[in-house]
Order: structure tokens, then sequence, then C-alpha cells
């Protein structure tokens, strides 16, 4: 199915954004008011196309990277058309996003903006008590927030109804279909009413996307939204680097930069929560005022941790993918990756948070010698090198620590008071030569301010070079698409591999994990991963290989999550069934 004949049948009209003001779009004016009170100036270029476009029933299908007001474009239409009327049990409106934080994210925009109208908010998701969810929606509410997993669990135990919905949200629909819920959609969608409004965001239109639009909207506008071209004084000027090191020697790597660098404010990732919160600790342990920020953390925790950074009490904060997305820190100098990201896009996403409005920025990543290949498909995709540079030596500290004292010694020069001391130097230099003692004073500055500790040298790395053919990478695979097994083929990182590894145990730094369902139960590869992705900080790219025989499917994770991994699909469900997840024996 070809794009130019999805967008006939989808529809072809696209409209652009002209600049207005809330009151002129059609909304409700409690809800204009309401959006004065919280600072709302003007709406984004998504949101003066979409919002009375949604306001007048039709399907929308909407494209806007990420951070341009997607949430508001559909939540305050959505609420506005829900302003009066009787409420009953059954909720209305339907938000599917593919992950938990921005579940939560959504649902607390909505609640925001709704609290005029007492509307009922409810976001569903996994790794919370299904208990507590079904009790909710008993008591009655009006607009569910839900992961594609959870909702579809709860439709199918009967607690969720989607009977009396006018409204479904697909907010994100890219990143739910990379992290396998093209079914789920389907099955949820499939259960709303045929007399219903479809809205569908997505930052990016693949053809996979229009056609689900063209399965679930009826007739839909489509509306693009351009990517701000900046003049060329305000273009982001990002200084991308990237150190080669051992992996035993990464935090000490860390370190070194940091000392070198001395950003103002850093954003630090990682892959996982526990890799968060270990990386946390160990730099608060050498000096350095870090915050951690994850998934796992409620909304209290992360004001607090944003307000320590924002007033400059905490200098880094370790956060994952997921805990960062929608953070803006205006003082933001340098993003440093403590893992290279499998997905390219996830590294755009990550360094454009800094060099914003013709500053200057520093985009850092600490590699490992084996994720050189990840480098280079980061550069290919970008089309931008990334400088491969030699980690600071023991004497590159010193001389930047030397420096920072003659920085201090040469302000303090400036010092109106210096007279005070004079006495002083007169008693002193009675004894001591005068160099001698200036050279006394400089110590005591230094080690008072930069200190002298010893240090070690971290081994360097020297960059591999270009990868050869992908080789054996083919081998084992019969023609079809199948395992010399006969057995569907499996995923590997987010991409199809085959199968048959069982006895061959994990790859260096992975968990085989053994789920108790496998093909008799309808497992696909797909439903692993997005049951693995939505309850962990995982994504598609860390999960795998996956293999699935008849009564049971092993998946191989980042040794460090298995324990998450196994705890969230015990708590969770596959195919509507409950599994049980354990480390592998067999390995």
């Amino acid at each position: 199915m070809g794009f130019e004949w999805v967008s006939r049948q989808i529809g072809t009209d696209l409209v652009t954004a002209d600049g207005s003001d809330f009151a002129s779009l059609g909304l409700r004016s409690e809800l204009v008011s309401g959006l004065a009170e919280l600072g709302y100036e003007a709406p984004t270029p998504i949101q003066s196309a979409a919002i009375p476009e949604m306001l007048t029933g039709r399907d929308l299908l909407c494209q806007a990277a990420t951070g341009t007001g997607k949430t508001a474009a559909f939540a305050l239409p959505m609420l506005s058309q829900r302003a009066e009327g009787e409420r009953g049990t059954r909720p209305t409106a339907l938000v599917l996003a593919p992950t938990r934080e921005l579940c939560v994210q959504v649902a607390e925009a909505v609640h925001r903006y709704g609290r005029p109208f007492g509307i009922r908010t409810l976001p569903v998701y996994g790794g919370q008590p299904i208990g507590r969810q079904i009790g909710a929606l008993k008591r009655g509410v009006d607009i569910v927030v839900a992961t594609p997993g959870r909702a579809l669990d709860l439709l199918e135990r009967g607690s969720l109804s989607l009977a009396d919905v006018t409204t479904v949200v697909l907010d994100e629909a890219d990143e739910m279909l990379d992290m396998g819920f093209a079914e789920d959609i389907d099955a949820i969608l499939d259960q709303a009413p045929g007399q219903r409004q479809t809205v569908m965001f997505s930052a990016t239109m693949p053809k996979r996307i229009l056609k689900i639009a063209a399965r679930h909207l009826n007739d839909p506008l489509r509306i693009e939204i351009a990517r701000e071209v900046l003049p060329e004084g305000e273009r982001p000027t990002i200084k991308q680097t990237a150190y080669i090191v051992a992996r035993v020697h990464k935090v000490a790597a860390l370190g070194r930069v940091l000392d070198i660098e001395t950003p103002a404010a850093a954003l630090v990732f990682c892959r996982t929560r526990a890799e968060v919160d270990q990386l946390t600790e160990t730099l608060n342990g050498r000096g350095y005022r870090a915050e951690g920020l994850h998934g796992g953390m409620d909304q209290a925790q992360r004001d607090r941790v944003m307000a320590r950074l924002r007033s400059g009490n905490a200098e880094l904060l370790v956060a994952t993918d997921v805990a960062a997305r929608g953070l803006d820190i205006e003082h933001l100098t340098h993003v440093i990756n403590f893992d290279v990201p499998a997905a390219p896009e996830s590294y755009v996403h990550r360094i454009g948070r800094v060099g914003r409005g013709g500053k200057k920025g520093a985009a850092i990543t600490i590699a490992e010698p084996r994720e050189q290949r990840l480098l280079r498909t980061i550069e290919r995709t970008m089309k931008q090198r990334i400088e491969i540079a030699k980690i600071p030596s023991s004497a590159d500290l010193r001389a930047r620590r030397l420096g920072a004292t003659r920085a201090t010694l040469a302000a303090a020069c400036l010092d109106d008071d210096l007279g005070d001391y004079r006495e002083l130097l007169g008693s002193l230099s009675s004894e001591f030569d005068l160099d001698d003692i200036a050279l006394a004073a400089i110590k005591m500055a230094h080690l008072a301010t930069a200190g002298d500790a010893g240090e070690v040298e971290i081994p360097q790395v020297e960059p591999a070079r270009a990868e050869r053919g992908k080789g054996a990478r083919d081998r084992g695979r019969n023609k079809g698409g199948r395992d010399r097994d006969g057995s569907k083929e499996s995923i590997r990182g987010g991409s199809i591999d085959s199968g048959a590894r069982r006895g061959k145990g994990p790859r260096p730094g992975k968990q085989r994990i053994f789920i108790s369902a496998g093909r008799e139960a309808g497992i696909r590869p797909q439903d692993v991963v997005g049951a693995i992705a939505n309850e962990t900080d995982l994504t598609g790219s860390q999960i795998g290989p996956i293999d699935i025989a008849g009564r049971f499917t092993t998946v191989d994770v980042p040794a460090e999550a298995a324990k998450d991994v196994i705890a969230a699909l015990s708590r969770t469900r596959l195919k509507g069934k409950r599994v049980k997840a354990r480390k592998d024996r067999h390995e």
C-alpha cells in the first residue's frame, strides 16, 4: 500500500496554522479564563490548527514534533465538549499513550485544565494495582488516559466499557507502534463505537500510521506542523564528542569529563532505573551534586528534584529517557549519554535539549568499545560527525584545576580590602622570602578550592575501524524468514532475527528470562516487547532475542534490569493471561 494511495483514502487536506488567541478558537470561556490563570498567553501552531477542527467533531491525523503543545491541542477541545451534560459512570473519552510516564503527564494536564468543570479523569497503566483502577472505574469517570496494554486488560475483564465513548485520542502513535502495540490498538478501537471521533497525534508519519488511520479514522483532516526554521544566529550550536572507554572505567571517565567541562547544569542519560539510582549515589559519593529521576518516582518526588535543579542546588540530573520527556531546563549546558542510545532518534532528541536560542551546548557520550557501531549509525542518520576524543589525562585535570585556582586568585587581586592583610604580609616577609609566601598562599587557595587528589590514569581505547559486512549475521536463516526448526522469527533488539538460541546462553551483560507461555497461548514477539517496554524503562532496542516455543518463551534483557523485568511480567498479562517469569535455568 503506497503513501499516495493511503493519502487519498484518508484525506489529503493539509491545514496550516496562523496566529490567534485562545478565545478565538471556539473554546468555552471558563477554559480560556483558566488558561490565563495558568500563564498560557497564546496557542502554539498545533493548538491553533487542531482545536477548532476537533471542536467540529471531525477525525484528525496530526503530525507535530514532541514539545509543541500536543496535549493541550486535544485536551482543551475534549474538555470543552464535556463541560456540560449528564455525568454517567462510564467514560465518554479515551486517550491512549505509549508509556505510564506520558499517561500520568497527560492525565495531570487534563485534570488541571478541566478543574473548573469537575471532570473526572483517571490514568490507568501497568505497574499500579489494577484493583484500585477497577474500583475507580466502578465509581465513575469521564476521561480515561491509558496505556494500550492496561486498557486492553481492563476491557477483557469487563471493567472498562467503551460503550459511551465519543472521542478516542492516540497520543504519540508512532511510539506506540514502535513498542509493539499495533494489534492492541486495533483491538481497542474495534470495541469503541463506530460513531465516534478519532484523533491521532504522531511526531512522524510512517506508512504503518497511515494504515491504522485508513482503517479506523473517518475522512480525517490531516494537520501537519512543520518544524520551526530558526534564523542563522539562533540555530543550535552543539559540540558532539564521544569517549571510548572500557565498562569498568566508565564512572571514572564520566567524573574526569565533568571535572574538565565543569557544566553549569548537565542531564546525564541512563538506560534503566537501577542504573540511575546507582550512578546518582556514586556521583554524590564523589562530591558532585546529583539528583536522580526515573519512572519509579511519584510526582511529588519529581517536583522536588526539579526544584533543586532549577534553584542551582543540584548540578547534575541523572535520568531515563522516559522520565526526562517534556523537561525544559533553561540553564542546561551539557547532555551526557552514559550509554549510547540504540535508536538514533533517541540520541537526536536527547541532544536537542541544549544549544537552543543560539546558545552553545555540548553533547558528550561515554561509549564502550562494543557500542562504536551505534555511534556510526547515529552519524549516518544525522549526517553529522561525532568527534572521538581521548579521555583527559590526570595531567590535563591538574592543569584545569590550577587554571581554576588562578582565576580565583586573579579575581581576589581586584578586591578593595587587600590592605587589611598588609600587616600580616609584613610580619611574614621578615621571616620568609616573598616568593615563598606567595607560593604558600597559592597552594592554600588551590587545596581549598580545587583540591589536589591523586588521579588514576584511565586506559585509552583506540577507536575501532569500520565494521565489516553483515556476513555471519544472516547465517542460519532459511528461505522464507523462518528458523531451521521451523519456528517463527523472533525479535532481537527491535529487529527481526532468527531464534533457536535456547542452550547457547545470553550475550555478555544480558540475562535470559523464562516466561510460562508461548505459541499455544498466541504469544508474539511484539506482545513480549510491548509488555516489558510499557512496564519498565527499557526500550524495544534493549529487548531480545526473543524465542517463542509452544508452551514457553525466553527473552534476553540487560542483566541489571532482570529483576525489574521479572516483577513487571509477573504482575501484568500477556494475551489476557497471567504468566510466571523467572531467570532461565538452561543458560
